[in-house]
């Protein structure tokens, strides 16, 4: 579901790609990095849960664990930056002016550049990959933290730069846009018909960009949460059944996205239907 449907995406994109606009280039890079983890790492989880081991040897785990740490760090860093795309364009006006195309590609490349670095330094030596305890894939080696001083560096720099300081922009981008639309709803209303448009389109994909993140930090914040709990808790902690239910909701979270846009576009396309206005109108009688 998760190839299909965020494939579905970029093939769509791919059909007016001269036409896209700075936050549907955003869109294309969040698809983009859920395709890859779906296509590159999940054929590898489900062949070894059938077997009940793992079985692409260590070259194949430490691939599995770079690309899902590769993608999962890009989704949350895109996502990151477009929570501070809605804040500023909702929160400063002339923001949305003054970004361009190419202004979205640069944001495209460091994306790129901070994921392929942090997903790189367990390849180099600061830290590494390591089998999940219930032994059918791979990830970051959490158990370092109690090895060494530079295990445990390591997982705090990740932990800080790849969770929790995106997390808190994020929350921060989603807040303010908050407060600012109900502070602003009174002027929002003697918009003329042009302006509350555009400001109505901008609104659409905030909630979107909210849905998405939403989606995300619900489906990793418990696989943090275990894998914080390994790394500085007690040895065996963490029961290995109960260490796989994170990682599966975490492995879910590149399907939501698509189903996302759908959900939002088919709602909007309903709204503007002259059979939603009808059932509009009866359900009027009705309570009338």
């Amino acid at each position: 579901m998760s190839a299909t449907g965020n494939g579905y995406v970029l093939y769509m994109t791919f059909k007016r790609k001269t036409k896209l606009k700075p936050p549907e280039l955003m869109t294309v890079n969040l698809a983009l990095f859920d395709f890859g983890i779906s296509v590159t790492g999940k054929p590898f989880f489900v062949v070894s849960s059938f077997s009940h081991r793992w079985l692409f040897g260590w070259e194949g785990c430490r691939f599995y664990g770079w690309a899902g740490f590769f993608f999962g760090c890009g989704s949350l860093i895109t996502m990151t930056l477009v929570s501070l795309d809605r804040y500023l364009k909702i929160c400063y006006l002339r923001y949305g002016t003054w970004l361009k195309r190419q202004h979205a590609f640069l944001a495209l490349v460091f994306i790129w550049l901070y994921a392929a670095f942090w997903a790189s330094m367990p390849l180099v030596g600061w830290g590494s990959y390591a089998p999940e305890p219930f032994g059918t894939s791979c990830t970051l080696d959490w158990w370092l933290a109690q090895a060494s001083i530079s295990g445990q560096s390591f997982v705090m720099s990740i932990l800080f730069f790849c969770l929790v300081f995106p997390t808190i922009i994020i929350v921060f981008s989603y807040v303010k846009i908050i407060f600012k639309v109900k502070s602003s709803a009174k002027e929002v209303s003697h918009f003329d018909a042009r302006n509350k448009g555009s400001h109505n389109l901008e609104m659409k994909l905030t909630k979107v960009a909210m849905l998405i993140c939403a989606g995300f930090l619900i489906a990793w914040i418990p696989y943090a949460v275990v894998s914080v709990w390994s790394a500085f808790g007690e040895h065996d902690s963490v029961p290995i059944p109960i260490s796989v239910i994170p990682t599966l909701l975490a492995k879910s979270a590149a399907m939501y996205n698509p189903i996302i846009y759908q959900v939002i576009d088919c709602k909007n396309s309903c709204a503007k239907s002259s059979c939603f206005k009808a059932l509009k109108k009866r359900k009027h009688y009705n309570s009338s």
